[in-house]
């Protein structure tokens, strides 16, 4: 993919970056995608018995969870949050329909292969969801437990007022100020936190990624995706062993609770959700330890 036209955001745009003091790890030879290099938080042993897989949404990138990463590495786990292409230090192909389910989904199969990871236990929301949920059908011995929040499956199945006033929105304003995007959806968020949301994206030739990935949420079912999101609706129904947690933003307006509450049961989740009355979409954001430490106590109870 040397063809491809990408942006890579300057490193000063991520100096002193507030409880983020992890050291990003890069690999541009992934198959499928050489020459475009992937940025991952990559901590813990490189042998230890679990391994967690952080995987973010829109218009987030890794940063989203540093308020769970502690949690994880004191169990002694190793910690992958990678940045999709298009986010936070990973290149971004500058051309917007280089964006698509497929690209982002082999990209994250890729970057699982070739870490070899292990014991995985998925950690989910927004985008993160849409495309995760997907993988472990194909390489299911590698995945042991999930945690899901505010997400869902592409199943083509609608929408909801919040999304579309979310998507109509980035239709509208396609180079809008990220840092106030985070403040408004996450009241009380400090000047210095939403800036680093929006340092991977110094100006709109860096934004591809985040304007279109509202439009590629799968609502109708004809879309790219459907196919690969109902069989794995199927398999996580009918096949999955491991244990998960689920934890809900009651104040959600793009994912609300009632459409959490469904994908709960298309899922065959077994375990209630940990419901968080003054949490909205940024579930890690403003809940993440507690929420890790939930899921890390419940399933040291099984």
């Amino acid at each position: 993919m040397s063809n491809i036209e990408i942006v890579r955001t300057p490193d000063a745009r991520f100096a002193n970056l507030p409880d983020y003091p992890w050291k990003p790890k890069y690999i541009d030879q992934l198959a499928g995608y050489e020459g475009l290099r992937m940025a991952r938080i990559d901590e813990g042993p490189a042998d230890a018995e679990h391994v967690f897989l952080c995987l973010h949404g829109q218009p987030a990138w890794s940063f989203l969870y540093r308020h769970m990463i502690p949690e994880f590495l004191n169990t002694g786990a190793r910690v992958v949050a990678p940045d999709l292409f298009g986010f936070g230090r990973s290149d971004k192909p500058v051309n917007d329909d280089v964006y698509s389910f497929t690209f982002h989904r082999q990209s994250l199969i890729a970057l699982v292969e070739e870490l070899d990871l292990q014991n995985i236990t998925l950690v989910v929301q927004d985008w993160g969801g849409i495309l995760g949920l997907t993988i472990p059908p194909d390489m299911p011995d590698r995945f042991k437990r999930l945690l899901i929040m505010d997400t869902v499956l592409g199943l083509g199945g609608g929408t909801t007022e919040g999304f579309e006033a979310w998507r109509d929105f980035h239709g509208e304003h396609p180079d809008y100020d990220m840092a106030e995007l985070f403040k408004t959806y996450v009241p009380g968020m400090s000047d210095d936190v939403a800036k680093a949301y929006a340092a991977p994206f110094p100006d709109a030739r860096y934004r591809a990624g985040t304007r279109r990935f509202p439009f590629l949420v799968m609502t109708k079912p004809d879309m790219e995706g459907v196919d690969v999101s109902r069989r794995a609706a199927a398999w996580w129904a009918s096949e999955w062993q491991g244990d998960d947690f689920t934890a809900v933003g009651e104040m959600d307006e793009l994912i609300p609770p009632s459409l959490m509450k469904r994908m709960h049961e298309i899922l065959g989740l077994k375990r209630a959700p940990m419901m968080l009355p003054t949490a909205g979409h940024f579930v890690q954001e403003t809940h993440g330890a507690e929420v890790a430490r939930a899921a890390l106590s419940a399933w040291s109870a099984n």
